[in-house]
């Protein structure tokens, strides 16, 4: 059940931005839903640029205190959530699913819950997901950590120093917030996705009031001209993909429980974001949700005719938060001031390569952070075992 046509969706405004490393895109060839795999641009590197805070004081005049690239051992790829949706629903139905254009209400999974063995609910936000309770214990912020700005463009330049390398960049201004460069496959054909991350009331968040879409790419622009000139020297051409190709916003990062319970006695199960919502700074929104559907999949089926009852329900959530629990402890660790050693790590990265590339796959498995980022400790036996010191 969706309240818009895969029509709608297709010609709708962006929702997210993306980022979905091998992983997750195994999960999607393993059902053979990867239709895009082909066409999308095969994201081979993540790079970091550190702004240097003593040089931001003026447009084009700040510098990169750190910059490197990091190489994934397996390539990355994004697909605007625009045309991997529409996509999915209409195949969906081509093979033989039920698919009903409703916006469905608390009152319809009253019935259907009545009705079918199990309901789960993959909403973004509103009626549905109040349904389920935040866990405060695994939600350590109440309010937005970042404000969001989205920008889908044709144009942007290669980067200089690897023209001929797709990758990721994640430019980081201290004290300011964020910048990532994606290339991304998007309704019509190869576009890159400029996305800002401000850190609330500073100089990036200035986007709330902007509803013309190239207005708001505009500020993009002017910002990254004041805060990362070297990026903004490759988008001087750049325009948006389309006129619903810009997206801002914010919301705190929220863990809630995984079953909601309904008026009429009935449970529901939540999927993806409604029980998992990281902030997008690492870029793991999709990947989660793709670990998510895989492993309740997987919990489905080896459940046989058994109910799929609250315990059940439970035992599912409790099976993907054994992955996703490492996701969320990293990327709440990225919203807050980087500690002394994780800028040691970051700065180490740009002289030794093999730094680069795990902290670069890390992405892809966040779970090997608790090896070497967390603690300091931890950090400096790294970093010595590389360097043989």
């Amino acid at each position: 059940m969706s309240n818009r046509t895969a029509e709608e969706i297709r010609g709708g405004r962006v929702m997210s931005t993306q980022m979905q490393f091998d992983k997750a895109l195994q999960h999607e060839r393993d059902i053979e839903a990867n239709f895009w795999e082909s066409q999308a641009p095969k994201v081979a590197g993540l790079g970091v640029s550190v702004a240097d805070p003593e040089s931001v004081h003026g447009p084009g005049e700040t510098q990169r205190a750190i910059n490197w690239l990091g190489m994934l051992d397996r390539y990355a790829q994004s697909v605007d959530q625009r045309v991997k949706m529409a996509g999915w629903m209409e195949t969906f139905a081509q093979r033989g699913g039920q698919l009903v254009i409703h916006g469905a209400a608390v009152s319809d999974l009253d019935f259907f819950a009545g009705r079918y063995d199990l309901v789960l609910v993959a909403a973004g936000k509103g009626e549905l997901v109040s349904m389920f309770e935040r866990d405060a214990s695994r939600s350590p912020y109440d309010a937005p950590q970042r404000a969001l700005a989205v920008s889908y463009v044709h144009g942007l330049g290669p980067r200089p120093e690897t023209p001929d390398t797709e990758s990721v960049r994640c430019n980081l201004v201290p004290g300011v917030g964020e910048l990532f460069v994606m290339p991304c496959l998007t309704t019509s054909g190869r576009c890159d996705i400029l996305f800002w991350e401000g850190i609330p009331g500073g100089p990036l968040d200035v986007f709330q009031g902007i509803k013309d879409p190239g207005e708001h790419l505009a500020k993009t622009l002017e910002l990254m001209e004041e805060f990362t000139p070297w990026e903004y020297a490759r988008a001087t051409k750049v325009e948006l993909t389309d006129a619903n190709g810009t997206l801002s916003g914010r919301y705190a990062p929220t863990v809630r429980k995984p079953v909601g319970r309904l008026p009429g006695g009935g449970a529901v199960l939540g999927v993806a974001d409604v029980v998992v919502a990281n902030d997008p700074i690492t870029g793991q929104g999709s990947n989660s949700a793709s670990r998510c559907a895989a492993a309740y999949t997987a919990a489905i089926l080896e459940r046989g005719e058994e109910p799929f009852d609250e315990a059940w329900m439970q035992q599912t959530f409790d099976r993907f938060w054994d992955f996703v629990q490492h996701t969320t402890k990293w990327t709440n660790a990225m919203l807050a001031p980087p500690p002394e050693h994780i800028l040691n790590l970051i700065g180490a990265a740009g002289e030794l390569q093999p730094v680069a590339d795990r902290f670069a796959n890390g992405f892809a498995d966040p779970s090997d952070f608790e090896e070497y980022f967390y603690e300091p400790e931890k950090t400096e036996a790294y970093l010595k075992s590389v360097t043989g010191g």
